[in-house]
Parts: structure tokens; C-alpha cells; sequence
């Protein structure tokens, strides 16, 4: 079958964010974008002539005609071997660790992560690197010069795969491989941690509940937790990963994963609760009774981290994004670990987990990450903590409470502001960097600012330097406030708020955590005008 070079036309709007190209699922099935994006990813791949790409995504709706438009074109554009999971299902951790051990020259991943799916619901493509950690800047940067370029893309006129059977087939001569997405990601986490403590424990009476919310970890959870760690059926719910998530949002947090949190709130709670999202990245942890918030999360699992088969080394360092609570900085600070504080997107955590700086990190976004591969791991994260829980002989709650009594509490909450006007949004942080210079020494209720800038990262590995990454305002009292836009919705815009204070004292760590806050919100509204802005007297969404 001829290569067929079809003439094409840009789009305006093809620029990669954090976390690749997200649009709503009719902006994608317009013709020709989904086309040319694609062909502006083949060809920013270098080495690409023979070599091997891992495909898949999390199942949502245009999933597989996506993966369909990207075999077409992948066997058209010289590419080798493609590994593709069966049904066009990969999680983005499990891709990741395809990639790495199939020593992949990169991987496309079909994804809006935790974002809403269904006919109007969100898409997304991204590109991860041969590391299996997603595309650094200066590959997005050439993605996206590419896509305002491109006149032609390149495909076959070929009839669908059939995606559902597992093994090899060829493609106009390049190799298709449909492999099974769940064996080779349980086969590491066996790896990782103590599967025969964590089943001596489920022996004992020991009971949680996963909701995957309908989305593609359900799979992995299955597997792993019902039928290698002896868990009855039934301990994953909605773990049928469906087009439109089963109306569930697939954002693993109290507001989304309500039902979880009403289970684990009430008189017949287990003894805990997680969750995961669209891919598989992210993650929810609750404790009976208790949310554990993912600053808090990360910072347990630095301090205990070494109870389990893959980190008795001990840790290199950890790593946390800027607007992520500084829990883990204390973490790192008393058992001597260096600590970097980056910019959002996981991408720039890939630098130091390839230079060795690093064994854990996290962001405040429910995404936790190790150097097992180059993105988050939801499922990961659920079982390190089943591991030290294990180990240690404590629930979930107990562990939480006792690491506040040994290191203080950051009560934090983001309050997010969706769907705010983009002139607006950009108005309020233009007037709000302006003011930086003059906020020094001011004192907002019993609140004074002792520093106040625009957060720009400075990698230490390769020297690069990332600017106005967002605001913010520390005060003297421990406490901190981070504004800045973010780059994963798909209308509008999204402000997002971060408020923290340190609690050092015992006694003073079970306040609601809005009471704890109040003063800091108070001062971030006097701060940046956030009424003024957007009109909006409270936040969409509090997590």
C-alpha cells in the first residue's frame, strides 16, 4: 500500500501544555487535527526509522480511533515496531515503564488525565521521551513550531486493527505488537514493595476499598489487589475503565471521589481508602476518618519509604512542585536528603531522577512519583503506603497523626477558580507581579509578608531556567500563599490558590482545616484582588 502525503493546513492553537495537547473531543475530530498533531510529534522524533514507539491511552472517548489514526500514520512515517496495549488501553504508568524497558525512542500517550471524558469531554496527546518521562520544553517548543508549519501529513489507507488480540502483526511492514498492559506493571510493583507482608496483613482482617471512578486503573487494581494480594472481590469499585468515565469526574480528590469519603467517614469505614484517576497517575489516599492531603502523602512516604524492598538503600533526595506544602522539606531537612522545589509539570522532576539526584517526589495535584519510571504512579502510591502500613503495624490515620507529632502539620488547601475569564485571569496576575515590589513589610490581618516573588526555576542538571512559574507571598508568621494560572483545562482558564501554615505545636493539629486557613485566605484575596477579578465570592472547587 502507497504512503498517501496529504495536504493539510495549520491550526493555531497546537501548542503543548504541562501535560501535552488537551482540547475537547470535538475540537479533536475536526479534520486533519488530530492528523497533523501527530505528524508534528513523528516529526520532531529523531531516530525514528526503524525504531520502536509505545501507544495507548486511558479509554475515554476517540481513544481508539486515535490510536487507529496513529498506527496508520507511525507505519507510513518509517517507524519500526509499535507496542500497543490491547484495546488501545495503557495507563500513563505503565506506558512509561513499557517505554523504559522496551528502550523505546518515546512513547504517544492518549490522554486528558483527570480531566471529564465523554463525546463533549476532553482529549489529549502527549508525547513521553525515550525516559519515559514526558517531552522536555525544548521538544514541545519544536512539536509546536512544527505544527504552525505543517502542509502535509502522512498515513495509509488501510482497513482498523483489530486491538483486542494479543501479539504481533505487520503493518505495511512495520510491527504491531498488542500486548497485555496490566502483567509487565504488576511484575515491577512486586519489585518495589513487600507483596508477602502486605498479603500477611490482608490475612489478618485487614480491609480497603479502590475506587478506580471508571477509569483505566481499575484493571491494575483488580489484578494486584484482589488477585495477587488476596483481597475479596469487590475491593475495587467502578473498575471497568468506560468512554465517559461513567459520568464520574476522574479527579481523585474528596469532592470527586465522594462516595469513597462518605465510606470512609462513616461507622462501617475500612481501614483505607484510595482512589486514582483518568490514566492512572494520580491519587487519593484516605485514612478511616481522615484525608490525607497529597503534600501530607508525600511527606509520609519520604519519612518511611525505606520499610519497603526498593528503597532499603535509602533515598537520594527528594523532590516537590513549588506550590506543593514544604512537609516534605522537613522530612528531608531531619533525615539530611537534599530537597528541590520545581515548577508544575512532571517533566521537570525527569531531570533529576535521570541524574540520580533523586528517589521520591510529588506535587500537591495527587500525583507521587519514584524512580521505578518518569511519571507519576497512582497505583504505585496506594501500594507503598498498604507496605508501610504493613510494616509498621498502624493504620493509615494513626500514621498521619503520629508524623504531625514529630514534624508539625502544613495545613494546606488549594482553592481552584475554573472557567474564569482568560483576560481577566491574566489581568490579575499582570497587576498582582506588579505589586510584588511593595509587598514587603505589609501587614494583611495578622499576617506580615517577608518575601514576595515570581517563582523561576534554575535546573541544576542542565542549567536551563524556567521563569514566572507563580507568585508567591511568604509571611513571617510560617505560613505561604502561591498563585498561578493553570495549563490543564480546556476553556477559560483556571486560577489556582494554594494556601499553607505550619503548625508546629502538638495539641493544634486537628482544627478544621478552613479555621486554620482563614487568615491566609483572607490575606490572599487583599492580595490579588481575587473578588475584584473574576467576580467570583468563593472558589469552584476547595481541595
Amino acid at each position: 500500500m502507497p504512503i498517501q502525503r496529504l495536504a493539510t493546513t495549520p491550526f493555531p492553537d497546537q501548542r503543548p501544555g504541562t501535560s501535552g495537547l488537551r482540547k475537547t473531543v470535538p475540537v479533536f475530530q475536526t479534520a486533519c487535527y488530530v492528523e497533523n498533531f501527530v505528524q508534528s510529534i513523528l516529526d520532531c522524533i529523531e531516530g525514528r526509522e526503524g525504531a520502536t514507539l509505545v501507544l495507548g491511552g486511558d479509554g475515554r472517548y476517540f481513544n481508539r480511533e486515535v490510536v487507529q489514526i496513529v498506527l496508520r500514520m507511525a507505519a507510513a512515517n518509517g517507524v519500526g515496531r509499535v507496542v500497543v496495549g490491547r484495546d488501545g488501553l495503557l495507563s500513563t504508568p505503565a506506558a512509561s515503564n513499557l517505554i523504559r524497558t522496551r528502550k523505546a525512542i518515546g512513547g504517544i500517550i492518549l490522554s486528558a488525565s483527570h480531566n471529564p471524558g465523554g463525546p463533549h469531554g476532553d482529549f489529549g496527546i502527549k508525547f513521553n521521551a525515550s525516559n519515559g518521562g514526558p517531552a522536555p520544553e525544548p521538544v514541545t517548543e519544536a512539536i509546536f513550531r512544527r505544527a504552525s508549519a505543517i502542509t502535509e501529513y502522512r498515513t495509509l489507507d488501510t482497513p482498523d486493527l483489530d486491538l483486542g488480540r494479543e501479539g504481533e502483526t505487520l503493518l505495511e511492514g512495520m510491527r504491531v505488537e498488542i500486548v497485555d498492559p496490566v502483567t509487565a506493571y504488576a511484575a515491577m510493583m512486586e519489585r518495589i514493595v513487600d507483596f508477602d507482608r502486605i498479603r500477611a496483613m490482608v490475612a489478618g482482617g485487614f480491609r480497603m476499598r479502590f475506587d478506580a471512578l471508571s477509569a483505566i486503573t481499575g484493571p491494575y487494581a483488580a489484578e494486584i489487589l484482589e488477585r495477587r494480594l488476596g483481597m475479596p472481590a469487590g475491593t475495587v469499585v467502578n473498575g471497568t475503565p468506560l468512554p465517559d468515565f461513567g459520568g464520574h469526574h476522574p479527579d481523585p480528590n474528596p469532592v470527586h471521589a465522594r462516595e469513597l469519603m462518605e465510606l470512609m467517614t462513616g461507622p462501617d469505614a475500612p481501614d483505607f481508602g484510595a482512589a486514582s484517576d483518568g490514566d492512572g497517575d494520580r491519587n487519593m489516599i484516605v485514612g478511616r476518618g481522615l484525608f490525607v492531603t497529597p503534600s501530607d502523602s508525600l511527606a509520609v512516604l519520604a519519612a518511611h519509604a525505606h520499610v519497603a524492598p526498593g528503597y532499603r538503600g535509602g533515598l537520594a533526595g527528594v523532590a516537590r512542585s513549588m506550590p506543593t506544602s514544604r512537609a516534605v522539606d522537613r522530612v528531608a531537612a531531619r533525615l539530611g536528603l537534599p530537597c528541590y522545589e520545581t515548577p508544575t509539570g512532571w517533566k521537570f522532576f525527569g531531570n533529576l531522577l535521570d541524574a540520580g539526584r533523586i528517589t521520591l517526589c510529588g506535587e500537591e495535584s495527587a500525583g507521587t512519583g519514584s524512580n521505578h519510571i518518569r511519571e507519576k504512579d497512582g497505583l504505585w502510591a496506594v501500594l507503598l503506603w498498604l507496605d508501610i502500613i504493613a510494616a509498621l503495624g498502624k493504620p493509615a490515620d494513626r500514621i498521619v497523626r503520629d508524623h504531625w507529632r514529630e514534624y508539625g502539620r502544613d495545613y494546606y488547601a488549594r482553592h481552584d477558580y475554573e472557567g474564569v475569564e482568560t483576560e481577566a485571569a491574566d489581568r490579575l496576575m499582570t497587576e498582582l507581579r506588579a505589586a510584588l515590589p511593595g509587598l514587603v513589610g505589609k501587614r494583611f490581618g495578622g499576617l506580615t509578608v517577608r518575601e514576595a516573588d515570581d517563582f523561576a526555576y534554575s535546573d541544576p542538571v542542565d542549567g536551563s531556567v524556567t521563569p514566572r512559574q507563580g507568585v508567591r507571598v511568604l509571611f513571617a508568621e510560617d505560613a505561604r500563599v502561591v498563585f498561578r494560572l493553570s495549563g490543564t483545562g480546556t476553556s477559560g482558564a483556571t486560577l489556582r490558590v494554594y494556601l499553607e501554615r505550619y503548625e508546629p505545636a502538638d495539641g493544634r493539629h486537628d482544627l478544621p482545616t478552613a479555621d486554620a486557613l482563614a487568615e491566609v485566605a483572607a490575606a490572599a484575596d487583599a492580595i490579588a484582588g481575587i473578588r475584584r477579578h473574576t467576580g467570583r465570592d468563593e472558589p469552584s472547587v476547595v481541595t
